[in-house]
């Protein structure tokens, strides 16, 4: 969690020196969903994700310094800087494409979970998205064939939809769905959905665990919502830093801005996940505080990388393309 909220703040800097161009959306926030919840998946199951995407390739152990360069368009990237933020594809790991295009991997992963299930390979798919996504037409065309057809397909729509500091569940409502709270509307298709706090950790890796388990044993497709409180550096069209994220923080948020430090104290996955794990006895200060240098330095390491990457050749536009 520590590397990917590193790598985020990092890339809006890039960003703002200029390293690279176009719009582009941080997983800031959403950690606690993403890290615990991949870490349920096999090593072979199929995922499909969002143009918030960088978390999740992150959790599943992506190579940050190639995930740099592909961003800034550079030829050591995992696409040779051809998909850039909203398209990076890295099929080792499980991710056979990501797209900017809302909700449109979502009949995808209904179509891996179909061919898996035709193959009889015991493998599943999962399908990351966020709130909004469930505005498009083909979630609900999706979330029925996935059902009538018992597809081994996961369903994780990561609600981000509305700012504030509260986390209690059903506090997080989408923009422009008449349904809510939003899990009545897998319920009418037949799919076992439930909410989850999604800046818990442990309650996340809890709730996808037995969602998982339930699709092994041929109990079709599970639908969970993860609620998350959207984090303020998200306010303008642009991601910014309010403040870079550091250990101390978890206990004493005096150096954040007065109108961002309820986030901090209460709302953040990251530094709730610090306090609950010193607090339980599990490791130290001191020892949380190495392991954000080391992810700080790794992340510094990644980005220095990218930028000593060099661009594509121009002959590489016409390259493995379909036509």
């Amino acid at each position: 969690m520590l590397l990917i909220r590193h790598f985020e703040e990092t890339l809006i800097g890039l960003h703002d020196q200029g390293h690279f161009e176009g719009h582009f959306h941080v997983y800031i926030g959403q950690e606690a969903t993403g890290v615990p919840a991949l870490s349920c998946l096999a090593p072979d199951d199929h995922i499909f994700t969002t143009h918030r995407n960088h978390g999740h390739l992150l959790a599943r152990g992506a190579d940050p310094a190639r995930m740099y360069a592909e961003i800034l368009g550079r030829r050591d990237g995992y696409n040779k800087g051809k998909g850039g933020t909203f398209h990076i594809a890295a099929s080792h790991l499980g991710f056979h494409h990501t797209s900017g295009v809302v909700a449109g991997i979502i009949p995808l992963a209904v179509g891996a979970a179909y061919a898996a299930k035709a193959r009889k390979t015991g493998q599943l798919a999962a399908c990351l998205f966020g709130d909004g996504a469930l505005e498009e037409g083909a979630a609900p065309e999706s979330l029925n064939i996935a059902s009538l057809w018992n597809l081994p397909v996961l369903f994780l729509c990561e609600n981000n939809g509305k700012y504030g500091a509260g986390r209690a569940i059903g506090a997080v409502q989408s923009f422009s769905m008449a349904v809510y709270p939003l899990i009545d509307l897998p319920k009418v298709y037949k799919i076992n959905a439930r909410q989850v706090d999604g800046t818990d950790a442990d309650a996340v890796h809890q709730a996808i665990s037995e969602a998982v388990e339930r699709i092994r044993r041929g109990e079709g497709p599970q639908f969970i919502e993860t609620q998350t409180v959207r984090w303020p550096g998200s306010e303008s069209n642009w991601p910014i830093v309010p403040v870079p994220t550091k250990i101390d923080l978890a206990w004493d948020v005096s150096s954040v801005p007065q109108k961002f430090r309820d986030w901090y104290a209460s709302s953040d996955p990251v530094l709730a996940f610090v306090r609950k794990t010193v607090e339980c006895g599990a490791a130290t200060r001191d020892e949380l505080a190495e392991i954000d240098r080391n992810a700080v330095e790794r992340i510094d390491k990644a980005a220095k990388f990218a930028l000593a990457s060099p661009y594509p050749d121009p002959q590489e536009a016409v390259t493995e393309v379909f036509a």
